[in-house]
C-alpha cells in the first residue's frame, strides 16, 4: 500500500508539472519515459524520435506526436534471410523480391539501403516501434531491433508500442484501421513500453535464430515469454508451422488453403478469405497466397486444379480439389515426396524430395537430424 501510495503521489506530481492527464502520467512514469516540461509540451520527446511502423497505411503523421517516420517494407516470413551482413542481406532480399514480385532490383536495394541508413542516424536519439502481434511484424521488429542493438542504441532509448486487439473492433487486422486519434491514445497504454536489456537481447537471439541454417533455435523462443515482446513466443509457434507436416507434407497455410477449396470455395479469393479467417492473427497478403495456390496447381503432382489454364492464379481463378489433392489434404499421400519443394524459412533452405526438417503436430515441435528439442508454448 505505502509503494501504491508513493506511485500515486509520483503521478500527481509529475501531473502538476506537465499539464498531462493522469494515464498518460502513470504510463510514463512505469515506461521511464522523462517528463518535458523544461523543454515544451509533454510530447516533445515522441515527436523528436524516430518512429519506424511497418507500413504507410498508419497514420502516424495525422497523430501530430510522430514528425519523423520511417516505414519498414519487407515479407521476412517469405524467401530467404540468412546469417549475413547487412548489404548482403539488403541485395539478397531485393534479388528475392524482384523474382518474387516482378519488383524493381535497383529501387528495391535502394529503399533498403535508405531504410538501413536513417535508423542508424538516429542511433544517439529515441526510437518509437509502432507494430502488431502478427508473425509479419514480430519478424520487423526483432530485425530493427538486432540491428539497434548491433549498433550501441541501448534499450532505455526505445519504446515498443504493439498491440493484437482493440476495444470495438472485433477482429483487428492493424494499425491501419485505427483513426489518428486512436493511434494518439496509445502511448498512453498498456500497449507502450520502454524496452528492457532483457527485451532487446532476447530480440537478438531470435533474429538469430531466424537466421541460422537450421531450425534447433526455433522452439526455445517460440516457448519464451516477455512483458515487453509479449507477441514473440506466438509468432515463432505460427513460423514453426510452416515446416512441411510429418503427416501429408504440406504447411499450414497450404493445408488451410486445401481445406478451404474442399468446403467449396469456388475462387482463390475466396479461398484466401476463408484460409485467413482461421489464422488468429492474419499475416499473409493475397499476393503471397496466390503464389503458393499457384505453385500447387503447376507443381509436378497438382494439387489444385486452376482455370482458366495458362494464367498465373489471381483472385477470380477457379479452384477446385484434384484427386491427389484430397488424398493429401486426407493425410494419404505426401505432398513434398511427390512434388519435392523450394523454400526458404528465414535462414533454413527447404529442397528436394526430401523435407530435412518437419513440422510434428503430435510433440509440436520441429524433427530433423539437427532440431534440438523445444517446448510448446503452453496453451
Amino acid at each position: 500500500m505505502t509503494k501504491q501510495a508513493d506511485f500515486k503521489r509520483r503521478v500527481r506530481a509529475r501531473m502538476a508539472k506537465t499539464g498531462e492527464s493522469y494515464a498518460t502520467a502513470r504510463s510514463r512514469l512505469l515506461t521511464g519515459q522523462p517528463d518535458t516540461a523544461a523543454s515544451g509540451p509533454a510530447d516533445d520527446w515522441m515527436a523528436a524520435a524516430l518512429h519506424v511502423s511497418n507500413g504507410d497505411a498508419t497514420d502516424l503523421p495525422g497523430t501530430g506526436i510522430a514528425r519523423h517516420v520511417l516505414f519498414w517494407r519487407d515479407s521476412l516470413h517469405e524467401g530467404p534471410v540468412p546469417a549475413v551482413g547487412p548489404e548482403e542481406l539488403r541485395r539478397i532480399r531485393a534479388a528475392f523480391l524482384i523474382q518474387a514480385n516482378a519488383d524493381d532490383h535497383g529501387e528495391a536495394t535502394t529503399m533498403f539501403a535508405e531504410r538501413d541508413r536513417i535508423l542508424e542516424a538516429n542511433r544517439d536519439g529515441e526510437y518509437v516501434l509502432w507494430f502488431e502481434a502478427d508473425l509479419y511484424d514480430q519478424l520487423q521488429i526483432i530485425q530493427i531491433l538486432a540491428r539497434l542493438a548491433d549498433v550501441g542504441v541501448p534499450a532505455q532509448r526505445i519504446t515498443l508500442i504493439c498491440i493484437g486487439e482493440h476495444p470495438g473492433i472485433a477482429r483487428f487486422g492493424g494499425l491501419g484501421q485505427l483513426t489518428a486519434e486512436q493511434l494518439r491514445e496509445l502511448p498512453a497504454s498498456k500497449a507502450c513500453a520502454r524496452l528492457t536489456p532483457a527485451a532487446l537481447q532476447l530480440a537478438t537471439r531470435a533474429w538469430t535464430a531466424f537466421r541460422a541454417p537450421t531450425p534447433g533455435g526455433l522452439g526455445a523462443i517460440a516457448a519464451t515469454r516477455s512483458p515487453e515482446l509479449r507477441f514473440l513466443g506466438e509468432a515463432f509457434d505460427r513460423l514453426s508451422r510452416e515446416y512441411p507436416a510429418t503427416r501429408d507434407g504440406l504447411s499450414l497455410t497450404e493445408r488451410r488453403v486445401l481445406a478451404a477449396v474442399a468446403d467449396g470455395a469456388p475462387d482463390a479469393g475466396t479461398a484466401f478469405v476463408r484460409a485467413t479467417a482461421r489464422e488468429t492473427r492474419p499475416y499473409l497478403g493475397d499476393t503471397w497466397c496466390f503464389a503458393m495456390m499457384d505453385r500447387m496447381a503447376h507443381a509436378p503432382v497438382p494439387l489444385l486444379d486452376a482455370e482458366p489454364t495458362g494464367h498465373p492464379v489471381d483472385r477470380a481463378t477457379r479452384l477446385r480439389l484434384t484427386g491427389t489433392g484430397a488424398r493429401v489434404l486426407a493425410g494419404e499421400a505426401d505432398h513434398v515426396t511427390l512434388n519435392g519443394l523450394d523454400r526458404w524459412i528465414g535462414g533454413v533452405h527447404l529442397s528436394g524430395r526430401h523435407a530435412r526438417w518437419r513440422w510434428d503436430d503430435g510433440t509440436e515441435t520441429i524433427a530433423g537430424p539437427t532440431a534440438e528439442p523445444a517446448l510448446a508454448p503452453p496453451h
